[in-house]
């Protein structure tokens, strides 16, 4: 196995005397699409920025290509490019902020033929768009322009956060479908915070879980948040709607965080599993199906009282239970296993 691109070493990034990004040791591949999944707040754009060295650590070390890499340095920034969730356009016309960075680099070869395939990647036509100012564009068309920035440097790391966030689905597609080309044509390290699991684990050959700013978990672990409370019969849980109660070992507080590992999907029929003193189950109705890239496995979506569950299945699972959106599924698991973070 060759050298990682990305060696992260004890990293942590502090906010106003707050702890928000703590990596105790990351190792990321070249040429691959990793995926990072978590909710608003976890860490994930602070990550990026760190990535794409626009921002200085706290304490720690990142070593990229095998070197330390130092915030701001020239040799590593020149090599990776962030599109921010909100991306700045310059107030000027289409074709300055896509030549911008090749202009402050002083290269000026075959600007505006470069100008038009950077903006053919993300589906728009350099002579309709080239000279329209920044101002008249849509979302999603400000955002395109803005990946066509990065795409027109042909980047060797490609940082991508929420890419696809508040846009209309036309522009998402194409911002999706450029960044793969990028990967492809280049060779180019994609790395996406996103929202869009299903694209996710339809695309990365990684996809790491953030969340309060650590990385854990298989990517099979459900996250449920409080609050919490004793039931009458002694033990811990939440009464969800439609009579149903999810079950927890006794939280260190009402609000803490629930960690849900190793669900399982039983009989679709709804006959009840053999129970143990700590087993629980849970009835709900399946909402998407993905394929993962890296597993071939099926990633199932399954709503229980309004509640995403996530539970990894083999495709002989899926054919055999004759699984799909919409269908009622039964779920297990031990709650003596549920984790607190």
């Amino acid at each position: 196995m060759g050298r990682p691109l990305y060696r992260i070493n004890n990293l942590r990034q502090v906010y106003r005397g707050k702890t928000v990004l703590s990596i105790e040791r990351l190792d990321l591949p070249r040429g691959g699409i990793v995926g990072v999944i978590g909710p608003n707040g976890s860490g994930k754009s602070t990550f990026l920025r760190l990535a794409g060295f626009i921002e200085k650590p706290a304490q720690g070390e990142i070593v990229f290509n095998g070197n330390t890499a130092m915030p701001f340095a020239h040799g590593f920034r020149n090599r990776v490019a962030l599109l921010p969730q909100e991306p700045f356009l310059l107030n000027r016309s289409v074709f300055k902020n896509v030549a911008y960075g090749l202009q402050i680099r002083d290269d000026r070869k075959h600007l505006s033929e470069r100008v038009d395939r950077a903006l053919a990647y993300v589906g728009l036509e350099g002579r309709e768009f080239a000279q329209r100012p920044s101002y008249a564009l849509s979302g999603g068309e400000a955002q395109r322009v803005a990946l066509s920035a990065r795409m027109i440097l042909e980047p060797e790391v490609l940082l991508l956060d929420e890419p696809t966030a508040s846009i209309d689905a036309l522009s998402a597609q194409l911002i999706k479908d450029a960044a793969l080309r990028a990967q492809s044509d280049w060779g180019t390290t994609l790395i996406i915070a996103s929202h869009d699991w299903q694209w996710l684990y339809e695309v990365s050959d990684t996809v790491l879980h953030l969340f309060k700013g650590s990385f854990f978990g298989t990517g099979e672990d459900n996250i449920v948040f409080g609050p919490w409370r004793q039931l009458e019969d002694g033990g811990w849980g939440k009464v969800l709607r439609e009579g149903q109660c999810l079950r927890v070992p006794r939280p260190p507080s009402g609000d803490a965080v629930a960690v849900i590992g190793n669900i399982r999907v039983l009989d679709a029929e709804g006959r009840p599993p053999a129970r143990t003193p700590t087993s629980c189950d849970l009835i709900g109705v399946i909402s998407r199906l993905a394929l993962e890239k890296a597993s071939g496995n099926v990633r199932a979506s399954v709503l229980v009282a309004g509640i995403p569950f996530t539970v990894v299945l083999s495709q002989h699972q899926v054919r055999e239970l004759e699984l799909y959106p919409g269908r009622e599924v039964r779920l297990a698991y031990d709650w003596s296993e549920v984790r607190w973070v």
